[in-house]
């Protein structure tokens, strides 16, 4: 049903289709059209509006960074009873010593891209706010970094993770008062970045050539050190990839010692998703800067 409407949305006879891995929560099929063309076509039954024309949208405004990463062509958005969204089929390889420079030197244009606002979608998105899984943050935007990033990523998200029972008492007063102090710990002011969103290695797909492209994004206009410290926490770029990244677009003092200030971000979206060692991964970077 769903490779039979990727199709027609597609414009193109279907010739086949299997399911294929597809990440934690849709189901994806490998859809071969006549003439040879072939999607990659992933559908949730229960999938929110607008979901997948909001990755599509963050999908084309990642494109449109010259000198970026590739990403994915968007075939088709599909709103019917499930959802699909259908995707130029990517053969996959894996990521080789000029593959991580290449990411790194992509990456770095893609956040000197930049974005209209901290908080800013992507054009055209149909949602406002920031969807990470089952948790959609509410829209915000700001000229602030610091005062974003506390009031709109961090707070929210300790009050979920609190909420659910994730985060003993001690933790989240740890993480407040990390928030309290972000306008001295968050780094010298930096204009918006184009965010990717959700950057951990498995959101990095190698081609047969061993060239790296972004997928599932949940993009947004951020603090690019967001990016780097999440692929950090979920994967391990090697020397290449920081080299590269740093001769195209220079960080600022004192990054090193931010890498986990940013990846308390991610730890308190997983410590309210998932529990486990996520909460207390959280308040141990929380009591850090605290």
């Amino acid at each position: 049903m769903i490779a039979e409407a990727a199709a027609g949305a597609i414009g193109r006879p279907l010739a086949g289709a299997r399911r294929v891995a597809g990440g934690d929560i849709n189901d994806a099929w490998l859809v071969e059209l006549e003439g040879g063309t072939r999607a990659f076509v992933k559908s949730r039954a229960g999938a929110a509006p607008g979901e997948y024309a909001t990755e599509a949208a963050g999908l084309r405004w990642l494109a449109a960074a010259a000198g970026g990463l590739p990403v994915p062509e968007v075939l088709a958005v599909g709103d019917g009873d499930p959802p699909f969204l259908a995707l130029a089929w990517v053969d996959e390889g894996r990521l080789d010593a000029a593959g991580e420079e290449a990411l790194g030197r992509g990456l770095a244009r893609l956040h000197a891209a930049g974005a209209p606002a901290f908080g800013a979608p992507p054009p055209g998105a149909p949602e406002a706010g920031l969807r990470l899984g089952s948790i959609v943050l509410p829209a915000a935007t700001g000229d602030d970094w610091p005062r974003f990033y506390g009031e709109h990523r961090l707070a929210p998200l300790l009050r979920l993770a609190a909420d659910g029972g994730a985060l003993p008492s001690g933790g989240a007063r740890a993480i407040e008062a990390l928030i309290e102090r972000l306008p001295e710990l968050a780094g010298p002011p930096e204009p918006p970045a184009r965010l990717h969103g959700d950057l951990w290695a498995g959101n990095v797909l190698a081609d047969a050539q061993g060239r790296p492209w972004l997928i599932d994004p949940a993009a947004y206009g951020g603090h690019r050190e967001v990016d780097l410290a999440m692929l950090r926490l979920f994967g391990s770029p090697g020397r290449a990839f920081l080299d590269a990244y740093e001769a195209h677009h220079p960080l600022a003092p004192g990054h090193e010692e931010r890498v986990e200030l940013y990846q308390l971000f991610p730890l308190l979206v997983h410590a309210a998703l998932f529990g486990g060692g996520y909460p207390a991964s959280a308040e141990r970077v929380a009591r850090k800067y605290a």
